[in-house]
């Protein structure tokens, strides 16, 4: 009777969605994590050096925060590491002066063709017990609920 008191929290938990995307996040965090290490990148640095290589013009650090869900003095240090490391760069933008716009580095947009590779294998891995079919939904199911957060609209 015991054990069975001492699952309900447990078995609660696996009902929860937001436990369930929290403990997935993590997985995945680390398993990319690992991945990157090699290339002198975190999940963090990594998605701002993707969004980077994806703008053809650049993006401010205000939107990069926003869509990526973290606060602007988060991105300034994640940018700062990133220009030290010469993969991005940060311009004036020709519409507003007062805003530098960061933009990736020939370098930076090699090093993430290096990165990607390993990431896509870390996640590949993540993803095993998914039939091809339930990744594609999985990723669309996903995306979805990312266009509903704040900031989403860049998805």
């Amino acid at each position: 009777m015991e054990d069975d008191m001492d699952m309900a929290p447990v078995e609660s938990l696996t009902d929860d969605v937001g436990f369930l995307l929290s403990r997935v996040s993590g997985l995945f965090a680390r398993a990319s994590n690992v991945a990157l290490a090699s290339h002198g990148l975190r999940v963090r640095s990594y998605s701002v050096l993707s969004m980077a290589c994806s703008a053809e013009g650049g993006l401010s650090q205000r939107d990069l925060a926003e869509c990526l869900g973290l606060d602007p003095s988060q991105v300034v240090l994640l940018v700062d590491e990133l220009t030290d490391a010469n993969l991005v760069e940060r311009r004036p933008s020709e519409v507003d002066r007062r805003t530098k716009l960061v933009l990736a580095t020939p370098g930076g947009r090699d090093r993430l063709t290096e990165a990607q590779r390993d990431v896509d294998a870390a996640v590949s891995e993540q993803l095993a017990d998914l039939t091809p079919t339930e990744q594609v939904l999985l990723r669309d199911l996903l995306r979805r609920l990312a266009r509903r957060s704040p900031g989403g609209q860049l998805l």
